[in-house]
């Protein structure tokens, strides 16, 4: 099932253009010319079986898929019963068509309902109605559903036994309907919230419930009072991914918490080796975001006790420091992807990076944003994490051309290089053009120092390399930019149904593609 089929994929796109068959053939006659064509109609797919059909399909976009199922009733019915997923214009207009909708569309399993500011959205009702429907929702995507309320997601919940993953954001209900979900929803895996207006000042804690063994993914996102989901993040047993951006008030007695958590769990584990046993099922956090937070060293000293974190960032946290980074290093040596945004407050550099560089040898990404780095810390991580694959400097004051020939004299694993509003002149893509021998790809954006014959001559130097400057063409698909966090899911279309592509929100995070 992994692999496409390319014969039968080819006949079927054929058919989607054209269902006849044409031969003609021509003969002399005595009299002169004859034409003679003779048409057949011949369904190439009457002898595939419905799963082999509906496989195919699978490799269609929203569009094409929808037009497929045009084509005749027997791929009308097929698409129904083999589209999993499914996203939906939750405006109330659309109340009367979710009977019928849901009675074709029987085996959804991946729902997302939008509804825009200006439309009232689904209702209770409506919830209700999706989650009797569909019993094997594992996934819901809400956002902007102001009309579904703490009772009706109760509601939901119950009925909803099977589901895996929950986004919401911008809707109305609060804490009782988030409980009721970790309550009903002991499957539950991936929780994300953002600006829910029922998360107040005085909200009633939230979780952990029945999911807490289960959970392995926190998000929140633009809260107000996000340290009520404190008791969730501490009691889910299993958590290994954490991410906290742009919510109100002080985080570090939170992540003071999460790291005695990890703390108490690490000197059980050692009590039950001593005796002979363990709790496999017990996983430690490996990813924590911390975004444009109230957060300060003590909480990055709290957190530097989940000793198994691979990926960490640390994004506008102005009160965060060397000391802090240090603390991490110190203690979390499995550490593999790192992005700092300094915010140019010049409390995170050398002292912090070279600490990073002694510890953490299994370094494979590193994201530095206004972090005011020398050579003598670039050097210290060029030479001790020998694993470096992905790098990104951008908009730092301090970052030249010798910083830069020390990457490239000595980051021999190097593969992909992003730098951005930087001082560096061509003298710094010269020692590019001859160092970094596994480097592929290769991006210099706002470095007002280098002229586009640097990049031409980079180009001749590197046949192979995939360059994209500011001043030349060739775009290398290699990006360091704002991305989104959350699902990304395919749509589809059906009458109100839209489509959801890959439309994305910023959050300041760095991505290296």
């Amino acid at each position: 099932m992994g692999q496409s089929p390319p014969v039968v994929l080819g006949r079927v796109n054929s058919l989607c253009d054209s269902f006849t068959f044409l031969s003609s053939s021509a003969f002399i006659s005595g009299e002169g010319f004859r034409d003679q064509i003779a048409v057949e109609i011949v369904d190439y797919t009457a002898e595939l079986p419905d799963e082999c059909l509906a496989f195919v399909f699978q490799f269609l976009g929203p569009g094409d898929r929808n037009r497929c199922s045009l084509v005749c009733k027997r791929w009308f019915r097929v698409d129904g019963w083999s589209r999993h997923r499914l996203s939906l214009n939750a405006q109330s207009e659309i109340v009367s068509s979710l009977p019928s909708l849901f009675t074709r569309f029987d085996s959804v399993t991946k729902l997302a309902l939008r509804c825009s500011r200006k439309s009232i959205s689904l209702t209770d009702d409506s919830l209700l109605t999706i989650s009797i429907r569909c019993r094997n929702l594992t996934r819901l995507k809400l956002r902007g559903c102001r009309e579904i309320t703490d009772e009706g997601m109760s509601t939901f919940a119950k009925n909803s036994k099977k589901l895996r993953k929950l986004s919401c954001g911008s809707c109305m209900f609060g804490a009782k309907a988030l409980n009721a979900v970790l309550d009903h929803c002991a499957n539950l895996e991936e929780l994300s919230v953002k600006r829910l207006r029922g998360i107040h000042d005085g909200a009633e804690p939230i979780g952990p419930g029945a999911a807490a063994s289960s959970l392995k993914m926190i998000c929140l996102k633009e809260l107000v009072n996000g340290q009520s989901f404190a008791p969730l993040v501490v009691g889910s047993k299993n958590l290994k991914t954490l991410k906290i951006i742009h919510c109100l008030g002080d985080w570090d007695s939170v992540l003071q918490l999460i790291g005695n958590r990890n703390q108490n769990y690490k000197e059980n584990l050692n009590c039950d080796i001593n005796y002979g046993s363990s709790d496999s099922n017990s996983n430690p956090l490996m990813e924590i975001h911390l975004e444009r937070l109230q957060v300060s060293d003590i909480g990055l000293s709290a957190i530097s006790k989940c000793t198994k974190i691979e990926n960490l960032h640390i994004v506008k946290t102005p009160e965060c420091s060397n000391y802090g980074l240090v603390c991490v290093a110190e203690n979390c040596k499995l550490l593999r992807k790192l992005h700092i945004d300094g915010w140019r407050t010049n409390r995170i550099g050398d002292e912090g990076l070279i600490a990073v560089a002694k510890h953490c040898s299994n370094l494979q990404e590193l994201v530095l944003i206004g972090v005011n780095a020398t050579h003598v810390s670039l050097s210290a991580i060029a030479c001790n994490c020998s694993k470096l694959e992905r790098l990104a400097l951008c908009g730092s004051g301090t970052i030249g051309d010798t910083e830069i020939a020390c990457i490239a004299a000595k980051c021999m694993a190097l593969k992909k290089l992003c730098i951005k509003g930087c001082p560096i002149s061509d003298i710094a893509i010269e020692a590019l053009g001859s160092g970094c021998p596994n480097l592929v790809k290769i991006k210099v954006r706002k470095c007002r120092g280098v002229s586009s014959d640097a990049g031409e001559w980079l180009r001749e130097q590197r046949g192979s390399m995939l360059i994209n400057m500011d001043a030349c063409d060739t775009d290398c698909g290699f990006e360091a930019s704002v991305s989104d966090i959350g699902v990304h899911e395919t749509g589809v279309e059906v009458g109100q149904v839209t489509a959801v592509g890959a439309s994305t929100s910023s959050n300041g995070e760095f991505e290296l593609h």
